[in-house]
Formats: C-alpha cells, structure tokens, sequence
C-alpha cells in the first residue's frame, strides 16, 4: 500500500481478503484519514491475486456510521460537502462496485448515513441480528449520498426509498431481509464463522466467471433486454474460453468436483 494506516486493518487467509474499519469508538465513522487508508487497500486487494474474495466489515460495535462529524462544526467552519462526495465517496463507491472479485458486507452492527451505501456497494450482504440501518441524513439536513438514492430505488422501489430516507427510518436486521436490503441475517456469536465460510467458497470459484457475472448484473439496472443480451454473449463468449470453463466442464465428465483454486508450492494456486 502508498497508504498506511491504523484506521483500515487487512487480513489474508485462503484466497479470502478481509477489511477491517477501525475506528471503534467512533462506531467506525469516516475521516479524511480514514478514507485515504481504504482507498489505498481497496487498490491493494484489487490488484493482489491472493485476493479473490473480499470481506468488508468492521471493528466493535458498529459497522459504519457515516460521516465523523466530530470535527465538522458548520458553527466553526463551512464545509462544501459536494467536494467531500466527489473527493472520497464517491470514488470509493466505485472502487467497491468495479473491483471485479466478489464482495460481502459483514454489517455486524449499526450502519448509518454512507454506512450503508457502502454495504449496499457489496455483491452480498449480510449482517448480525441486532443490526440496525439508520437512513440519518435527513437527522442534519443532508441528502443520502454514496449510492443510497440509485441503490435504494433499485433494491425497494421509489416509495418506499422516499418513506424511508424521508422519514429517517431506522431498519431492524429483518426488515432489513424483508425489503431485500440483506441476503441473509445471523445470530452475532454466528456472523464472521459464516461470512468466513461463504466467502471462502467464492474465493474457490471459478474467478473469471463471477467478475462477468458480476459485471453483467451490475450493467443490468441500465440497460434495455438487447443490450443485455448482446453483453451475455459477448461475455460467454469471454468465459467459455477460460481455463475454469474447461476445468468445470471436464470435472462434471469425470464425475469429481471442479478445482478452480488449488494448492502449489505450499500456497494457493489459481487455474484462471
């Protein structure tokens, strides 16, 4: 990493690369500091093929609460804020979603404000039962930024989007599952063990086909059904020539399971 920080922890274990935000006391709530530290390791696992799946979560309590407005006292200081969402939101929100590998939030506590955008940012997110998603921004004025107004509608359609950010609503872990905000919800003694275990799983899948995939989901929400259609072929057309379509196809001949990530020299190898 350019970046080091204290702030922003990273672990690797069986093709698996977990971050950590680590600002516990302050439930993991972003400052400048914070966002250079995550930027620079959300770089490092995109270009580290030791990384092949990736878990976001965070330390303590809490996941992410937003913005740290400890030290944004408008009484004191104006802020452009719309330099704030284009200097470090909004980049990280694409940083997330064009990684290209399979990503899961682990919401293991309160995710507010751009907390949640970040979530929403993930391939799949799950989350403890005691979780709660604080639609804030309407608390102190603001308009919901990193992604929350386009992934909203899209994932509980623009009524309820409207209620709940208009509203300030705060979501429990299963109406959270009930709106399709989560894929799944666990006991929080549970949660890591079986994002661990799930994301394990992806990191041992066939690499190139779920960055497609993923890829063509994502483009989905945009485009008409022909563009859709001519994106699936172009990107079969991609996957069927790759080492893991030839290694699935003849392990379901010889009846075994398919490897696509397998031991090498005492490491982990990749067949794509």
């Amino acid at each position: 990493m350019s970046y080091t920080s204290d702030t922003v922890q990273i672990v690797y274990q069986n093709g698996v690369a977990t971050i950590t935000l680590n600002r516990p006391k302050q439930l993991n709530a972003f400052n400048e500091e914070m966002h250079h530290a995550l930027a620079a390791v959300i770089d490092e696992v995109a270009a580290n093929d030791k990384a092949r799946a990736i878990i976001i979560t965070g330390a303590g309590k809490g996941f992410c609460a937003g913005q740290d407005l400890g030290n944004r006292d408008p009484r004191k200081q104006v802020y452009d804020l719309g330099q704030t969402i284009t200097e470090f939101y909004n980049p990280l929100i694409k940083r997330i979603k064009n990684l290209g590998k399979p990503t899961v939030a682990v919401v293991n506590g309160v995710a507010a404000g751009a907390g949640i955008g970040i979530a929403l940012a993930c391939d799949i997110v799950l989350c403890s039962e005691t979780t709660k998603f604080a639609m804030a921004f309407g608390k102190i004025g603001l308009v919901p930024d990193s992604g929350l107004t386009w992934q909203l509608v899209q994932l509980v359609g623009l009524a309820r989007a409207k209620a709940l950010v208009l509203t300030n609503a705060t979501l429990s872990a299963e109406q959270a599952l009930d709106y399709g905000l989560v894929w799944k919800v666990y006991e929080s003694s549970r949660l890591m063990s079986e994002a661990n275990k799930l994301a394990t799983n992806l990191a041992y899948g066939p690499k190139l086909g779920m960055s497609l995939t993923i890829k063509a989901l994502n483009q989905a929400t945009t485009n008409s059904l022909e563009q859709q259609l001519e994106l699936e072929a172009t990107y079969q057309r991609e996957a069927g020539y790759s080492d893991d379509y030839k290694e699935g196809v003849t392990a379901f001949l010889e009846k075994r399971p398919a490897v696509f990530f397998k031991e090498s020299n005492g490491g982990k190898e990749s067949q794509s």
